[in-house]
């Protein structure tokens, strides 16, 4: 690997988040990774490292000012500025209230929507006797789902604001996802929890059986089901599930609940959407990834592992090839964000 060996030199350091998952680019989001890991640099240098042309360096660069990612010192000339990475943390902070202030506008756009429709508006439904049924609590609740589950032919559709379930909900909401799925139902969920690993495996989920359709958001703006786009079933109370549930079935209001999922569910993001494919490393790849970070170049891994040079570089281009990077320094970024090895830590020139 020559002058390039020391691209391979690494150490541990916390995961750094995707940007991607966030609405970023994907060429903003290697930038960020990049400034991030190893340090502040000046555009010409990450030309030169990332292998990408000046345009789309400087519309990443611009991107990730845009969201607050990075910041440029201050220069003589644009070109000559330094540009340094905000931390995870702040950055994440920073996006989950801009996202957060984005879902509570929507949400009251859609509470003014309510108001306006001309079947009954949702603040004035415990005042309606058509259409409106009182589940008093979260017992009665489970058991009319149950009941639903056994009549719907179509299509569910769930949010869940809670960041962690319990388990007196969650077990029977398994066994009735089970037997939706089964018969054929069309589901889609939509949660703030992490989509990988499953969530509702430690409630009786099997790893090996279908799962609902899901897609995670930062927040969510009520608990919702929806049953054949007829039945909508939503807490009286949305910070307290405890004082009982609202079945509705007025077709305006069923009809405004299912506009409001279906934007959310178009803002959230799919868990493999943006994540990188999943690879295993045969023993003699993660012999040579080990050899690499170690400071090890092409020549002398090969020794190490009593093959050609030419084999070391069809590993390392295979291995490219399979994670769909352009270059060595790119591998080394992604194989330390599926922490196959860790990221690289190499103290970077900015001239």
């Amino acid at each position: 690997m020559g002058a390039q060996s020391d691209v391979w030199h690494l150490r541990m350091t916390g995961a750094v988040p995707s940007l991607v998952a966030w609405g970023a680019t994907p060429d903003a989001d290697l930038i960020y990774r990049r400034l991030l890991t190893l340090g502040p640099a000046r555009a010409a240098a990450l030309r030169q490292e990332l292998g990408l042309s000046r345009q789309r360096i400087a519309d990443a660069l611009d991107e990730l000012t845009s969201i607050g990612a990075a910041v440029a010192g201050l220069a003589a000339a644009p070109r000559d500025a330094i540009w340094t990475a905000r931390t995870a943390p702040e950055v994440i902070a920073s996006l989950r209230r801009s996202r957060l202030r984005q879902t509570v506008g929507d949400t009251a756009r859609h509470r003014r929507t309510y108001a306006t429709a001309p079947a009954g508006p949702i603040g004035q439904v415990a005042r309606i006797g058509e259409g409106v049924r009182h589940l008093r609590t979260r017992a009665m609740t489970r058991t009319r789902l149950a009941e639903l589950v056994g009549v719907a032919r179509h299509e569910h559709l769930a949010m869940n604001p809670e960041h962690v379930f319990d388990a007196e909900s969650a077990r029977p909401a398994v066994s009735m996802d089970r037997t939706l799925l089964e018969r054929g139902v069309h589901m889609r969920v939509l949660g703030v929890q992490a989509g990988s690993p499953d969530p509702m495996v430690w409630y009786g989920r099997t790893p090996t059986e279908a799962i609902p359709a899901y897609r995670a958001a930062v927040v969510v703006p009520m608990k919702l089901f929806v049953v054949d786009r007829r039945i909508a079933i939503f807490p009286v109370t949305p910070t307290d599930f405890d004082h009982g549930y609202l079945e509705v079935t007025q077709p305006a209001v069923v009809a405004a609940l299912v506009a409001l999922f279906e934007q959310q569910w178009a803002a959230g993001r799919d868990p493999e959407q943006h994540s990188l494919p999943r690879i295993t490393l045969d023993p003699r790849e993660l012999a040579l990834i080990e050899l690499l970070a170690r400071g090890h170049t092409d020549t002398t891994a090969a020794r190490e592992l009593r093959i050609s040079t030419r084999s070391v570089s069809s590993i390392v281009r295979g291995l490219m090839d399979r994670l769909g990077v352009d270059n060595r320094f790119q591998l080394g970024l992604a194989l330390g964000a599926l922490h196959v090895t860790a990221v690289p830590a190499r103290t970077l020139s900015t001239a």
